[in-house]
């Protein structure tokens, strides 16, 4: 009986092993763990920090996150509110001004993918996700 199960997991594994190793190939870039944001638009928290009065911060996270905490001074711009969040953001945005969007972590996809829209959206040029979100910042303030 043991040779038997033995056998069927050997011939289970076999089976698997194509479409795996396609899916490997077909999929090799846009595996989850790169960043789909380029390194060039990444910034770290210190040198964000060192930009000062030159840097708007961006909370990407939803309403309710930035309701509860977020950066001092940062506006609240999300794609779930865009169309009512973006005049506000514009508002206060000027050309010298460097514009850093966070999310909750580094995994999170949403500062991204605000980053993106504002820069092919907004048209603008100084635009970065930073480095490990929120949590990040956090860690940063102990």
């Amino acid at each position: 009986m043991k040779a038997g199960a033995i056998g069927q997991t050997v011939l289970l594994l076999l089976l698997a092993l194509p479409p795996a190793i396609g899916e490997a190939v077909y999929f090799r870039n846009k595996v989850s763990w790169q960043s789909r944001i380029p390194a060039s638009e990444i910034v770290d928290i210190d040198l964000a920090r060192s930009w000062g009065a030159k840097a708007i911060w961006v909370d990407a996270r939803p309403n309710n996150d930035y309701e509860k905490s977020h950066v001092p001074g940062a506006v609240s711009l999300n794609e779930d509110h865009w169309n009512e969040q973006l005049p506000q953001f514009l508002a206060q945005w000027s050309p010298e001004k460097k514009v850093v969007v966070y999310c909750s972590t580094k995994s999170c996809n949403l500062a991204g993918d605000v980053a993106r829209r504002l820069r092919d959206e907004a048209q603008l040029k100084e635009v970065f996700v930073l480095e490990g979100g929120w949590e990040e910042w956090l860690k940063a303030e102990k």
